[in-house]
């Protein structure tokens, strides 16, 4: 099979994968669906087209990709993606939400470089520009070594919890197992607060958790403002985006409140970080 027909048939197959899966969207009417920019700029990644995949980019303002903590153009992007000798093999959406001028989607790929297959998950945010979508930002981790959720359905922050209720029944149980409490500040719509929930619950990290810990997920709502005095109370900042993460005694009283954006990239993580994290701040040996 020639390069063409090769680049062809991965197409088909890619786009027919796709459809299978579905894309989520977020909607009132919570219908299915697709989102065509997103379409076509898996297609150009697939054949290599980067006159296409260039045009895609917002040039005004400019498109911003984050890998890790590093900040890079459109060009650092497009050459990332068009440099795999194959093309993408396949493609998960995580969450697509679309709103009428702004649309944001996580995606997991698998690629090829050399024999060796690369994970990556990629966070785009696309804005309507005239009558033209354009990718505004990009947050992509590649490789990373947290297992990434195939989708954002678990229930981390129920709508209905009293913050309040849920710390004090937290704070008893930690009180009699001499136990510290382990707050979670974030919302569902959060991609990384369900990496962290996810790697919490690891082979790895799970039992230095469930000896150490009572954890306790805190709500700050779609607008980032619901249990304003639970964060308050904990010296919780959001400056730097969620989730936040807060350790405390038994009591209430703060030992550890996340100022710098430790976890706020939660999917750029690895096992160790968190493993030496909980074991630094589980409480001392009675």
């Amino acid at each position: 099979m020639n390069r063409s027909m090769k680049f062809f048939a991965m197409l088909v197959l890619a786009v027919a994968a796709l459809a299978s899966y579905g894309f989520a969207q977020t909607s009132p009417s919570n219908d299915t669906t697709t989102f065509a920019p997103f379409q076509q700029w898996i297609g150009a990644v697939l054949t290599g087209d980067a006159a296409t995949l260039k045009s895609l980019y917002s040039i005004d303002p400019a498109a911003k990709i984050r890998v890790k903590t590093v900040m890079h153009d459109a060009d650092a992007d497009t050459s990332f993606w068009l440099g795999f000798k194959s093309p993408i093999m396949k493609v998960e959406i995580v969450r697509l939400i679309i709103r009428p001028s702004r649309a944001n989607v996580i995606f997991r790929a698998d690629v090829t470089s050399g024999n060796q297959a690369i994970a990556v998950t990629d966070d785009q945010t696309w804005q309507k520009q005239g009558d033209q979508w354009r990718l505004v930002y990009s947050e992509r981790t590649d490789v990373p070594q947290l297992p990434q959720p195939a989708d954002m359905k678990k229930d981390l922050y129920p709508a209905g919890v009293e913050a309040h209720a849920e710390i004090k029944e937290a704070e008893e149980k930690a009180a009699k197992e001499h136990k510290r409490l382990l707050l979670v500040v974030g919302a569902n719509w959060c991609f990384d607060c369900h990496v962290l929930d996810l790697a919490f619950h690891s082979p790895q990290l799970e039992p230095i958790v469930a000896a150490n810990y009572e954890v306790v997920h805190i709500d700050i709502g779609p607008d980032g403002k619901k249990n304003a005095d639970v964060l308050k109370q904990f010296d919780v900042s959001l400056d730097k985006g969620v989730p936040v993460v807060v350790v405390a005694e038994s009591d209430g009283k703060v030992v550890f409140s996340q100022k710098n954006g430790e976890f706020e990239d939660a999917r750029g993580l690895t096992p160790e970080v968190l493993a030496d994290f909980l074991n630094k701040w589980k409480p001392a040996a009675e």
